[in-house]
């Protein structure tokens, strides 16, 4: 069983907007800590995007402050990540995480392409 599954990728346009969500098994989003959202553009390393914590405290990188807004609804298991005004540099495979111990979840992955 998958624990995390990413969803909402797609093609955009410079300007448009998605909406990713992460479903975690329930197991999984119980007992972590933080959520978080990376991204890896081709030719590139995986960089981490925005990331929650249990309690709703949230962090962002400079590239998406702003722009991008992540949440989580516990009821659901299910991180969300709001990506207003894209631009053709937030192409990419966006990757849900989380970290619970020594272990570490990533998802498949969703591409997410913009462009010009």
């Amino acid at each position: 069983q998958a624990q995390l599954v990413e969803s909402g990728g797609g093609s955009v346009q410079a300007g448009g907007s998605l909406r990713l969500s992460c479903a975690a098994s329930r197991r999984i989003f119980s007992i972590s800590d933080n959520m978080a959202w990376y991204r890896q553009a081709p030719g590139k390393q995986r960089e981490l995007v925005a990331a929650i914590s249990r309690r709703g405290n949230t962090n962002y990188a400079d590239s998406a402050k702003g722009r991008f807004t992540i949440s989580r609804d516990n009821a659901k298991n299910t991180v969300y990540l709001q990506m207003n005004s894209l631009i053709p540099e937030d192409t990419g495979v966006y990757y849900c995480y989380t970290r619970v111990g020594v272990s570490n979840y990533w998802g498949p992955g969703t591409q997410v392409t913009v462009s010009s």
